[in-house]
């Protein structure tokens, strides 16, 4: 059962369909999406790869298909595309219809001041937990690039990033294990705050944010260059 994979195509299909809708027309920043995606995967394909390697997670060969590369099913290669590009397009479609939907400047820095505060203890208390330090680690410098170089950016991400963990606790929740027999990805407790939203280990709240905030940040970048 090719469920992971069903995961990216479904995740995929709606927001592709209507990148070409004629009035938003999404489609026409590809190149930027496309290098953005391209950079970001990278990143993150090594952190999962090193990560599988050493037992931090792991995969169900129950739920996805047989070919591996470098430990990780060729679903997990796709997930660095498919559910960035759904959640980026979320970000984008609420900035095209609904431009005033921000947050003030000043707001928008108290509150990534108070995630950072946060997140700082978190990450030197928890040096012996990989996937705790690593991924908060990457959080706050992702939020410290916004706070000095992406402020305005921030300023609508927050918002549209509560909308775009709808989808992400019903994709992810499948994943880690909600509403099937076992987890199509593991996670070894040992490595992580061993806090569970439903099914989903806290740390990848953070993961998402980084992962898709830090292909915002390229996006706008490479929209003025190409």
């Amino acid at each position: 059962m090719y469920l992971y994979l069903l995961l990216n195509l479904g995740s995929l299909s709606i927001p592709l369909l209507y990148s070409f809708e004629k009035k938003m027309r999404f489609i026409k920043h590809w190149k930027a999406v496309f290098l953005s995606l391209t950079l970001v995967s990278i990143v993150f394909l090594i952190w999962d790869a090193i990560f599988t390697a050493n037992g931090v997670w792991g995969f169900n060969p129950d739920y996805h298909l047989n070919f591996l590369l470098f430990g990780m099913p060729i679903d997990e290669w796709m997930f660095f595309i498919c559910i960035p590009y759904a959640s980026i397009f979320i970000h984008y479609s609420l900035e095209y219809f609904k431009p005033n939907l921000v947050i003030s400047e000043k707001i928008t820095k108290l509150i990534t001041i108070f995630f950072m505060v946060i997140l700082l203890p978190v990450i030197f208390m928890n040096t012996d937990k990989a996937y705790t330090f690593v991924n908060y680690t990457f959080l706050v410098l992702v939020l410290l690039i916004g706070f000095f170089f992406g402020i305005k950016d921030l300023q609508r991400f927050y918002i549209s990033f509560l909308i775009i963990l709808i989808p992400f606790f019903m994709v992810n929740g499948v994943l880690t294990g909600t509403g099937i027999a076992e987890p199509i990805v593991w996670y070894n407790d040992a490595e992580n705050l061993g806090i569970r939203l439903l099914t989903i280990p806290i740390e990848d709240v953070g993961y998402a944010f980084t992962m898709i905030f830090g292909n915002v940040l390229l996006i706008e970048k490479f929209k003025k260059k190409v």
